[in-house]
């Protein structure tokens, strides 16, 4: 009997699709909230 699947698989194979980018927008998202928050505590302060 022949094996149907590789004894190695890639990352995206192993996956069974691709990764969308919604980390990434969180990352940014999250720092443009800081850095506008800090500078609002910044100019209220002052």
């Amino acid at each position: 009997m022949a094996k149907e699947q590789p004894d190695h698989l890639t990352g995206t194979e192993a996956r069974a699709g691709t990764t969308p980018h919604m980390a990434r927008v969180a990352l940014f998202g999250g720092l443009g909230l800081v850095i506008i928050i800090f500078a609002i505590i910044v100019l209220a302060a002052g």
